[in-house]
């Protein structure tokens, strides 16, 4: 069952004598419960497509129609509710407040999300409770993306979208946190999106959409992905 469409959705940036078609009118539907790889190049449009999702832009032409509402057509409040209570986001560099503990920076989301899964349980489940009282610094590549895929988590999204969330790991970190992001996606009933230029995560995921020059250029549903031990990394 589809919880996102996007129907003929472009983005155009404009700067001086310059235009910039990022997405230039797309058409995708992602369904339910799926663990969906975006797949591109540096500038395909991967990223622009993750950040209208995630009502971190707006699109210039078309709709973007997430569990039947049209985003699109949201006012900026609107767009920071539904960033609030739709979309949890995991990104390449973790994005951690450094000052606050590993407690704490999950804990924000209690902020904007009153009804937030429980801190010390879900640090429980991405193996970071006896971590809880440490700071980000304190802490390896690994485990600090472990404390952005809980805080994500925390939410308790429909979405779970993930900007190159292996990026700035190596293989061998990666691998373990993929493993995680995966199993407490489906333990949770997430859809799960990941962008990247990893060929290597497509082969994991149940749908690979690839990306070039701000079209889609294929969209493959994979019967049965690889689990990420049989991955070649």
């Amino acid at each position: 069952m589809p919880i996102v469409e996007f129907q003929n959705v472009s983005r155009v940036y404009t700067g001086g004598e310059h235009t910039l078609r990022a997405l230039d009118r797309v058409n995708l539907t992602l369904d339910s419960g799926k663990f969906i790889v975006i797949l591109g190049p540096s500038g395909a449009g991967k990223s622009t497509l993750l950040n209208l999702l995630g009502g971190l832009d707006s699109p210039s032409e078309g709709k973007i129609i997430v569990e039947g509402r049209d985003i699109s057509t949201l006012s900026g409040d609107e767009l920071a509710e539904y960033r609030a209570a739709a979309v949890g986001f995991v990104f390449q560099f973790y994005n951690l407040i450094p000052t606050l503990t590993v407690a704490e920076n999950v804990a924000l989301v209690r902020e904007i999300v009153p009804d937030a899964l429980p801190v010390d349980e879900i640090l429980g489940e991405v193996g970071l409770f006896d971590h809880r009282n440490q700071f980000p610094a304190e802490l390896s590549g690994g485990e600090q993306q472990r404390v952005s895929i809980a805080r994500a988590l925390a939410k308790n999204p429909k979405i779970l979208l993930c900007d190159e969330p292996t990026g700035a790991l190596d293989s061998e970190t990666g691998a373990v946190v993929l493993k995680l992001l995966l199993s407490m996606a489906k333990r949770h009933g997430k859809t799960i999106v990941i962008v990247t230029h990893n060929q290597a995560i497509a082969k994991m995921a149940d749908v690979v959409i690839r990306v070039k020059s701000g079209k889609i250029v294929s969209r493959e549903e994979q019967a049965e992905p690889l689990g990420v031990d049989e991955v070649e990394w």
